[in-house]
């Protein structure tokens, strides 16, 4: 029995026209109508991130370099957990391992018990531009507004 969707698809359009043939009906439906676009829309592009940014997030750049080696905001000893998460900018999860040598603009957390850091938003350029807290003292001071998910200085 064949698995891949296509020739399902295919298998499906065969069985469908020889059914319509058999009454007499010319069935007139292209196996390509029934395989699902997988292409991303412009509409879908310029969606926001699906699952947003948690507020306890810090802005910094990472620098990657041999797992779990990382540049954070300069400082050399930094590494990324052994349970660490990278998202990517359609918040997909991406191995460390295939940044190697990159240099992004990214929120993150660090995990409290060891100071390593956990969780990575590699961002959009518009992610970016929004004004998002550096330090804990920062964030302790702004508001933020959980609905558009930004921060504001008071």
């Amino acid at each position: 029995m064949p698995r891949c969707l296509p020739t399902r698809c295919a298998t499906l359009g065969a069985f469908i026209g020889s059914a319509g043939a058999l009454l007499g009906a010319p069935l007139l439906i292209s196996t390509l109508a029934l395989v699902p676009t997988l292409a991303p829309t412009a509409a879908h592009a310029q969606a926001a991130r699906p699952v947003p940014i948690p507020v306890n997030t810090l802005r910094g750049e990472i620098t990657f370099g041999m797992p779990p080696e990382i540049v954070l905001n300069g400082k050399v000893a930094t590494r990324l957990s052994p349970a660490s998460r990278i998202r990517g900018q359609s918040n997909t999860l991406v191995m460390s391992g295939t940044l190697g040598g990159q240099t992004h603009v990214v929120n993150y957390n660090v995990d409290a018990q060891t100071g390593l850091v956990q969780d990575v938003w590699i961002l959009t350029a518009a992610e970016a531009a929004r004004l998002w807290p550096t330090t804990p003292q920062e964030a302790a001071k702004w508001v933020f507004d959980p609905v558009s998910q930004s921060w504001s200085k008071p």
